[in-house]
């Protein structure tokens, strides 16, 4: 079995690109894929086949094909060979200015076979405001919101703030920030943004492995945000309160089903509320794709995710084991085990 583990940005997604590559989207990119690459390796018979920007140091993925790329039309040409050969192509890519959804069509148009949800529902997921939409059709609870258009410079002053100004295609909360009123002045962006009102309360996250016609729910997760303002993720650990995880897992259940159908990995951020009836709680967004829980998920897993997440993508109903380890884990992959 031949897997290529495509990650966007240490994959060459900027290779022509001057400057240095974003911190936190670089930092968090590689964890995901060494944690992906170290459990697709350990599954008897895989191949597991990886591009590198020519101009990263090696990455720490014992075992792989790495093949370096050097300029766009190299990535092109290689990302296209990889996945029309491979068996099972898995993208990692941020939605931001539709790389997602442009990235998946380059697979799919070589005949590549996604580990990724329909078409149509990376399309939704990857677009908050619209995600927020069919939420509320079906009675799911989002944050009241408005969008804003490109460059827009004012604030609408009759809004409820504080609110929270994202863009409408994001990734790792880059130009997110808090904004305490309409007199407020952030930077202008090229691109339209959701102006959503602040939900205070516990920011988690639920995520499943999706099957054709299932979806196996994995352990809930606290995410440990930046207090700057700029909600920037700094990692996370297992939401261990019993009632709060099944809150959280229980209203990411509905918004994944009012969504169009999903496949492989996909995670719900979510915020829980004082109410103890959950009528306080809300969905963030939904992230079409890996996220970096993955590396905390599998350290306390009792079997290989990935082999999982093929089973469950096959259409076999496997639920991974967990152990009640307490851990937090951080965005370069790091697992910390609390002292008690």
């Amino acid at each position: 079995m031949h897997v290529f583990l495509y990650e966007w940005i240490t994959g060459g997604g900027l290779v022509e690109e001057t400057g240095a590559l974003p911190d936190s989207l670089l930092t968090e990119g590689a964890a995901m894929l060494a944690a992906l690459a170290a459990d697709f390796v350990s599954i008897e018979g895989a191949r597991v086949s990886v591009l590198r920007d020519i101009r990263l140091d090696a990455l720490p993925l014992p075992d792989c094909e790495v093949i370096e790329v050097y300029s766009k039309s190299h990535h092109r040409e290689e990302l296209e060979r990889l996945a029309a050969e491979a068996d099972h192509t898995l993208v990692i890519a941020p939605e931001i200015d539709h790389i997602l959804s442009y990235t998946n069509d380059w697979v799919r148009r070589v005949g590549g076979r996604l580990l990724a949800g329909s078409e149509e529902f990376v399309l939704v997921a990857a677009d908050k405001h619209q995600t927020a939409l069919r939420l509320e059709r079906a009675g799911i609870p989002t944050p009241a919101a408005v969008l804003l258009d490109a460059d827009e410079e004012k604030l609408p002053t009759d809004f409820t703030y504080p609110a929270v100004l994202k863009p409408v295609h994001g990734a790792g909360s880059q130009h997110t920030l808090l904004v305490a009123g309409s007199r407020d002045t952030p930077p202008p962006y090229p691109w339209p943004r959701r102006l959503e009102r602040y939900c205070p309360g516990l920011a988690c996250s639920v995520a499943f492995l999706c099957g054709p016609e299932h979806r196996v729910p994995l352990p809930a997760c606290r995410q440990h945000l930046s207090t700057d303002g700029r909600f920037a993720y700094r990692g996370g650990s297992l939401l261990v309160e019993p009632d709060l995880a099944q809150r959280a897992t229980e209203l990411a259940e509905r918004a994944l089903a009012a969504l169009p159908p999903a496949l492989g990995f996909v995670g719900v951020d979510l915020v829980l509320g004082k109410a103890a009836n959950g009528a306080e709680d809300y969905v963030i967004e939904v992230n079409p794709r890996l996220t970096t829980s993955y590396v905390g998920l599998r350290a306390v897993s009792e079997d290989n995710l990935a082999a999982a997440m093929l089973a469950n993508a096959a259409g076999r109903n496997e639920k991974p084991r967990f152990c009640d380890s307490q851990i937090e884990f951080f965005t370069d992959g790091t697992i910390r085990i609390p002292l008690k």
